[in-house]
């Protein structure tokens, strides 16, 4: 069940399959090695834990920064070497990270260590006891092609609403949750109406608004904290990479060639918004005030909240940008292929090895 996974957002990380490496090490069961070479690795996402940055890329790199992005050193322990994709913390020590084969990591510790609580194998289980269950034939059908394709099942984003209250969506559809902060995972893909198992790229919540942007336009939004969605009839036929919700509920989602649309209704009717970098966005982080958004292009886009109009912040010499945020002391790092740059207060990004 090969399908063309849509954007560098996922390429970056497709140099290495997912499951094992070029030299047939399973990479589930190999920590990601430390070295020096880690400072300079494509990076995915970046999250604060407390006053400390987190970025995660190839691989099974993990970044820590507590200087807000001025100097950076590699996680103690990560259990595998598989790319990583997104990571949150809902407090200075406790986040997971996704990524492909269907990893779920957990950190309980800031970010210094992680176990690993989920993969692809086991979710494609999960789907497959779920779907027998439901006594849907095409539902059967296409979980027994999951399990078929063993672990090669990247995961592209998460979101926790408290320690214990998660859901984690990917390529094909994937979708799981937890109750009990990932000790045990169940399948979520049926709450999810997306029988073409379309990519589910982004996540963004507000309360128990939940919002899902995928593939070919693919919106989804639940009002109960994930317990139920619908689908929304979106703007655009293209694929979304990035969503947000603004304090005030304002939700956006962002695109291929730089599309950018904002619903103020709850994702009832959307507006487009003017955009000067007609480069896919690759992330959206509303971070102290203001809103970040990271470009294919080696872009920043910077914007108010209360008022959009984006200031455009090369970064990364026309490398793309994944996702930005702002570090304790109120710079602004971004990360991506380029792996993380701070941007100083004259705006002059700056690589911290």
């Amino acid at each position: 069940m090969k399908k063309t996974l849509c954007g560098w957002l996922l390429a970056a990380c497709c140099a290495v399959p997912a499951a094992h490496a070029g030299n047939g090490v399973d990479v589930l069961a190999q920590p990601a090695v430390h070295g020096p070479q880690a400072l300079h690795a494509v990076l995915q996402d970046v999250a604060r834990a407390g006053e400390r940055l987190v970025a995660v890329g190839e691989r099974g790199v993990v970044l820590l920064s507590d200087d807000s992005g001025m100097t950076w050193r590699q996680a103690t322990a990560v259990p595998v070497s598989v790319g990583l994709t997104a990571v949150q913390f809902i407090d200075a020590r406790t986040g997971w990270a996704v990524g492909h084969a269907g990893v779920v990591l957990r950190s309980d510790d800031g970010g210094e260590h992680w176990t690993l609580q989920l993969d692809g194998k086991r979710a494609a289980a999960l789907e497959q006891r779920a779907a027998e269950a439901s006594d849907d034939a095409a539902r059967v059908a296409s979980a027994q092609r999951l399990v078929a394709d063993g672990a090669d099942k990247p995961l592209l984003a998460l979101s926790f609403a408290d320690a214990r209250h998660g859901l984690v969506v990917g390529a094909y559809g994937l979708a799981l949750s937890t109750a009990d902060g990932g000790r045990s995972w169940q399948s979520a893909m049926e709450r999810l109406p997306n029988r073409r198992g379309l990519h589910l790229y982004a996540l963004a919540r507000r309360g128990s608004d939940l919002y899902v942007a995928g593939e070919q336009g693919l919106l989804l939004r639940s009002r109960d904290d994930g317990a139920h969605f619908d689908a929304l009839q979106g703007p655009y036929d293209g694929s979304y990479f990035a969503a947000a919700v603004l304090p005030g509920g304002r939700l956006l989602v962002g695109g291929l060639r730089g599309t950018l649309f904002a619903s103020d209704d709850a994702g009832e009717s959307f507006q487009p918004l003017a955009n000067p970098i007609p480069a896919s966005i690759n992330g959206i982080r509303v971070a102290d005030g203001q809103l970040l958004l990271a470009s294919q292009a080696g872009m920043l886009l910077r914007s108010g909240l209360d008022h959009f109009a984006v200031q455009a912040l090369p970064v990364s010499d026309g490398l793309p940008l994944t996702a930005a945020i702002t570090a304790a002391d109120g710079a602004t790092v971004a990360v991506g292929m380029a792996g993380a740059r701070r941007l100083t207060p004259s705006s002059q990004p700056s690589r911290a090895d």
